[in-house]
Order: structure tokens, then sequence, then C-alpha cells
């Protein structure tokens, strides 16, 4: 017997056409872009420093704390007007690790 642990959702998709949610939405991505273009520049150095911490990323610069609110907080007082930013956890140990579908 399958148990449900949670009601599905159901999923929508709109098509957004207005001129200036496509610009800002373009803005955000291109940040975004930034900020993970910076990420994977600087990985080995942010991971070797962080390891154990929470992430995010904005304004192409690390900003690490033991949770991900503190770290979107700090990332986000000193670029507010960054809206690509983003967040990872840094995990304690290097292990490999392997993702499939």
């Amino acid at each position: 017997m399958l148990h449900m642990l949670r009601p599905h959702s159901a999923i929508q998709i709109e098509e957004v056409v207005d001129p200036t949610e496509v610009r800002e939405a373009q803005a955000r991505r291109a940040q975004f872009d930034l900020n993970s273009d910076w990420l994977q520049a600087n990985i080995a150095e942010v991971y070797r420093k962080h390891r154990g911490k929470h992430i995010c990323i904005a304004g192409q610069a690390v900003f690490a704390a033991d949770n991900v609110q503190d770290a979107v907080a700090l990332a986000t007082a000193a670029h507010p007007e960054d809206l690509g930013w983003f967040t990872r956890y840094v995990p304690l140990e290097k292990v490999l690790r392997v993702y499939a579908f």
C-alpha cells in the first residue's frame, strides 16, 4: 500500500509577456550568472575556508554563516541591489559525491 507523505500539488505554468517583468527576470538571471561564474572560479578556496557553513554568493563575493538565513542576511545587507544571489551548504568533510537520477 502506497502512503502519501504529503498531498500532491498542482504545477502551474504561466507565460510572462510583460516587458518590465521580462527585463527584471533577465537582470536577475544576469546577476545570478555572474555570481555562479565567480563561485566556479573560486570554488576550491571557498569550500576550503567555509566547510560546515552555509554560504550565500552575492556581488561576486561569499558570505558564510552557521545557518542559511544569516548567510542571506549578510549578503543582502552588503549587496541589496543583487537579486541574483544563491545559497549552498558546504559539507563539513570533502568526500566524493555521485549524483544520479
